[in-house]
């Protein structure tokens, strides 16, 4: 690329950003103006860097999923929150999730709200202990066994993700606190990745 060619790009790049400016205040500005439009020119660099439809459509859905969830946690931004990891086939009546009824009954009274994947066994229990007036149900949709339980399926404070990764980064990124119960690969996924994330200085949740 000749210096020619590389003043046109920069005047190219100072148009484009000059006219996302527009659009923000076009949109009527809010918060983090320098950020969105970060946003705005690496999206629009998609239509030239990213080809493949499916690659494109992760990254929209991701966004789409973020921007939701942060908005919907913001209101309870000054209550803490404990994420509750436990198997999906405990059932009701056992010890563990007798257990994690009483657990989440406890933890909010100790001013926690608590926070599950939204399926069935310990993550209902941890519902049905903290009632869904304090509870964060965060699904996700799978071709099968995942449904949002009973206690939560009604709630406004229900969030359906469709990837794995986005469906982590919000618990991790809203939980003061772990708690893992008795469960399988998926449980040890989701606890694993949390320590991983505190042993690496992301995250300070403690376990």
């Amino acid at each position: 690329m000749n210096k020619r060619e590389k003043a046109a790009m920069s005047a190219a790049d100072l148009e484009l950003q000059k006219r996302i400016r527009e659009l923000i205040a076009f949109k009527g500005g809010g918060h983090n103006e320098a950020e969105v439009a970060d946003i705005l020119e690496n999206a629009l660099k998609l239509l030239t860097d990213v080809k493949h439809t499916g690659d494109v459509r992760v990254i929209q859905t991701a966004v789409r999923e973020l921007r939701y969830s942060f908005r919907l946690f913001a209101p309870y931004s000054h209550i803490r929150k404990v994420t509750i990891f436990g198997s999906a086939r405990t059932k009701p009546g056992t010890p563990e999730y007798q257990q994690a009824v009483e657990f989440g009954r406890k933890i909010v009274k100790a001013g926690f709200m608590v926070i599950t994947g939204a399926g069935p066994g310990i993550m209902q229990a941890g519902h049905e202990g903290a009632g869904p007036e304090n509870s964060f149900g965060v699904n996700i949709r799978l071709p099968w066994e995942q449904f949002a339980n009973p206690v939560i399926a009604e709630d406004k404070k229900l969030i359906t993700f469709k990837y794995f990764f986005t469906r982590k980064l919000i618990f991790i990124r809203h939980s003061d606190a772990i708690v893992l119960f008795p469960g399988g690969f998926g449980t040890l996924d989701e606890g694993y990745e949390a320590l991983t994330l505190m042993q690496t200085g992301k995250s300070v949740s403690a376990s």
